[in-house]
């Protein structure tokens, strides 16, 4: 129910960007709510009475509306519980034009207005909301010139190789604004280091940290709270790996510039630590020592030109393995495309052993093979075009991605696959429809009731496994030997309610004609 108009409910907002001095007594922000409230007082002829409640921002900037205060406020005028909100600066409640535009649509969906004590402008009107545009447009872009100083000077402060700030590295501590070495800590640093070279695997060494109890740096917060003291997190190692402060370094946006503090780690040992961690992150990427690994990563593309990487599922139990492509920032409007990994990488092993004219032990290629033999392989709309090193000409195998009961499957002649495509549960359902047609066969069971009992199946579901103990011959031969079209699984078949009795209409409607 909106308030009466000879009552104006007010709520004062107060903000300070930084914390430095919120601990007094008497803070910025009491000064703010102590001005706000005299103005309220001064209109009480109009009806206008604080509603007691405190929306503070201590230590927020006006550049974002994410701040608990300003979240309570707004929430409390679309719940019709404020008149006017009262500020004591118009940037107080916010810095960014967009942000006020956003501000007051949802003052004036509620009835509400704002007021700015010093500089007296009421968005009820249109002449108070053009004013504090122009206001509000010289604060944004005294916020965007400040922050664009604070950068510049953070750039010229690190060329020059100077500490500029930030959680200070383990090996170091802070003194006069400099980098100072800690003997104990750079001798636990330079453990680090030999260790990782010594294992070559992070999580190698991640678990003998932790079993010889070495810890994270320990730090003491600002509200003094003790921080570290902890087992390394995998993260937290690659971070320091990576960190070129530890050769006496400064970067910056890419750049790396000569710091004024000591190295601790000599240029061979981070030098060679760094190759590690590349070849690491290669053999990784490309799942490598997967149990499955994908053979044929970073060699696939899509017709759009987008790289297909390596991707997984898990349902029930099962992983399933696909070839996803990667998101284009500049096109996000692609589809995305998804190739099952066992059907594409069994055409291909194929096509590797007929036009790449290479044999090798053992039911799969080694990578290494794969990469010395083909260049790069493309997946468009209605087949695969696979260029091999030395040849002028890619091959093109017709293939077309189909969704077979929720799963996607390659579609292409069966001469196509390096090995047969054996469905357990499509051979499964054969079975049973055979052993249904026993069943009923049984001198015990005069009924179908009685056969499907005998199953522990239902009724219904028994006259479908009959229907389909009647297949062609070669038909459920093509599915025992896995050479079933790629649509061809347990659900679709099991699905079906109208097979035909003739032999070639079944061959038809299944898509082995």
């Amino acid at each position: 129910m909106k308030a009466q108009s000879s009552r104006r409910r007010c709520a004062i907002y107060t903000r300070k960007s930084t914390e430095e001095g919120l601990d007094q007594n008497f803070n910025s922000l009491d000064a703010q709510r102590e001005a706000c409230g005299a103005y309220i007082l001064s209109q009480t002829h109009e009806g206008w009475e604080p509603t007691g409640e405190h929306y503070d921002d201590g230590g927020y900037s006006g550049g974002s509306t994410d701040r608990p205060g300003l979240r309570q406020l707004l929430e409390d005028v679309e719940a019709g519980k404020i008149d006017i909100i009262v500020v004591y600066k118009v940037d107080r409640l916010t810095r960014s034009l967009a942000d006020f535009a956003r501000i007051v649509d949802v003052l004036d969906k509620h009835g509400a207005s704002f007021v700015s004590v010093t500089q007296a402008f009421n968005t009820t009107n249109s002449m108070g909301r053009l004013t504090l545009n122009v206001l509000l447009s010289f604060a944004q872009f005294e916020r965007e010139v400040t922050g664009e100083r604070i950068r510049d000077k953070i750039a010229a402060s690190k060329a020059r190789g100077m500490w500029t700030g930030g959680t200070v590295p383990l090996g170091y501590e802070v003194r006069d604004r400099k980098l100072i070495i800690v003997p104990a800590e750079a001798d636990k640093v330079r453990h680090i280091f030999g260790r990782y070279l010594a294992l070559g695997s992070v999580y190698a060494l991640q678990a003998e940290l932790a079993a010889d109890g070495i810890l994270t740096k320990s730090r003491v917060l600002k509200d003094g709270r003790n921080y570290g003291d902890k087992n390394f997190s995998r993260g937290a190692l690659y971070q320091m790996l990576r960190n070129r402060i530890y050769r006496g370094e400064i970067t910056h946006r890419g750049n790396i510039y000569p710091g004024e503090h000591d190295e601790i780690v000599d240029a061979e040992t981070f030098a060679l630590v760094s190759y590690r961690l590349d070849g690491n992150r290669v053999e990784h990427k490309h799942a490598a020592y997967a149990e499955h690994p994908s053979l044929f990563a970073g060699i696939v593309w899509d017709s759009y030109g987008r790289r297909l990487t390596p991707n997984h599922a898990n349902k029930a139990g099962v992983r399933y393995r696909y070839y996803v492509s990667s998101k284009d920032k500049q096109r996000l409007d692609l589809p995305i495309v998804r190739v099952p990994a066992g059907d594409f990488e069994n055409l291909l092993i194929l096509q590797l052993q007929r036009h790449g004219g290479v044999s090798w032990d053992g039911p799969r290629p080694t990578r290494e093979l794969v990469l010395a033999t083909i260049r790069k392989v493309t997946v468009y709309r209605d087949h695969v075009a696979i260029e091999f090193n030395g040849a002028d000409e890619p091959v093109s195998i017709p293939a077309t991605l189909v969704r077979c009961s929720g799963e996607k499957r390659i579609a292409t002649a069966l001469e196509h696959y390096a090995h047969p495509r054996h469905d357990a549960a499509l051979i499964k359902l054969v079975v049973r429809s055979h052993q249904a047609r026993k069943a009923l066969a049984e001198p015990a069971n005069l009924s179908l009731d009685a056969a499907a009992s005998s199953m522990s199946v239902s009724t219904p579901y028994f006259c479908s496994l009959l229907r389909l103990a009647h297949l062609a011959p070669d038909i459920t031969t093509a599915i025992l030997d896995g050479r079933q079209p790629a649509h061809l699984n347990r659900q679709f078949l099991a699905r079906i309610n109208n097979l035909p009795i003739d032999w070639q209409g079944q061959r038809e409607m299944l898509g082995f004609a």
